[in-house]
């Protein structure tokens, strides 16, 4: 194996694909019902790019992750339009024809962001609004600020964990995981400066330290230590609170797991170790045309100068 190298591409598992996100390009590869494999290339963009966002530590996280959400739809939309082609679409119904003819053709824009919109809010219901309404009930056999704080976090875990399972065992989901797995195991064979072949790709583990599932981890954890920071006043003005932490939160998160992909300290190791760890639910080992995928994906978005592709 060749020298590690330190890379900054990311990417997503999508319905029968991949996104890879590179220095300056982005690649969505899907396999079509007739298992040929289609390759959709675009400029990288977004509020991190457009304003010079990537620079400053800490914002550069909370903003990016929005970007990420945008991505991340706009990709999955379009790789299950690819996964079902040739299947017999179905007519609009109502609100899809109203949509059409209050914005035009900006309807399909509109529902993305809106879906994105209601995915975030749907999240804070479910991982800080929940939580957080929840303790305050119980508050009252507890006391003790600290232990409310404690038990508020790993309410939040434990919920987490259990979404996590429940869905691993979706069909439909554990295609997704598999390309998830497929995704880190290319990245990791470029990493090591192998030749990205099938075989080359096949060897390397499913678990990588910038996977968006060690992200969110990190996120539970980092909140935790954060919202213990502030007192248990009122529920209404607790969640007032951690709603407006939250940037702080995603920002902070996000330079760790910058750096826990770049870094080989055993303390670093050993903060990232649970969020690996939690990958084994949402990887899953692929197969070699899953792993061929990944590879297209991740062979669009190289760059012929690789220092663009490190940290």
């Amino acid at each position: 194996m060749g020298e590690v190298r330190r890379t900054s591409i990311g990417g997503q598992a999508l319905i029968e694909g991949v996104m890879m996100r590179g220095p300056k390009e982005i690649a969505i590869v899907v396999r079509r019902p007739d298992q040929q494999i289609t390759v959709k290339k675009e400029t990288v963009g977004g509020i991190v790019q457009k304003y010079k966002l990537n620079k400053i530590p800490f914002l550069r996280g909370a903003v990016a992750l929005i970007d990420s959400m945008v991505l991340g739809m706009q990709s999955l939309t379009y790789s299950a339009e690819v996964a079902e082609e040739g299947l017999e679409e179905e007519e609009p119904d109502k609100f899809q024809r109203f949509m059409e003819k209050l914005f035009g053709n900006k309807a399909n824009d509109v529902l993305l962001y809106t879906s994105v919109a209601i995915a975030m809010m749907l999240s804070v219901a479910i991982f800080i609004i929940g939580p957080t309404f929840l303790t305050s009930f119980l508050g009252r056999y507890i006391g003790k600020n600290i232990f409310m704080n404690l038990m508020e976090g790993f309410l939040r875990l434990g919920m987490f964990f259990i979404y996590i399972v429940l869905i691993s065992r979706m069909k439909d989901i554990k295609r997704v995981f598999q390309y998830h797995g497929a995704e880190h195991k290319a990245i990791y064979c470029y990493e090591h400066g192998e030749e990205l072949t099938v075989e080359n790709t096949r060897k390397y583990t499913t678990l990588h330290p910038r996977c968006g599932t060690s992200f969110l981890f990190i996120v539970m954890m980092v909140s935790i230590i954060m919202f213990s920071m502030v007192g248990w006043p009122n529920p209404l003005v607790r969640v007032v609170t951690r709603l407006a932490l939250m940037p702080l939160v995603a920002g902070i998160s996000y330079e760790i797991i910058k750096l826990a992909g770049r870094s080989n300290s055993p303390i670093m190791k050993a903060i990232n170790y649970p969020g690996m760890m939690m990958q084994k639910f949402t990887t899953l080992e692929p197969d070699d045309s899953q792993i061929e995928v990944a590879i297209e994906a991740l062979k669009n978005v190289l760059v012929d100068n690789e220092e663009e592709s490190k940290w």
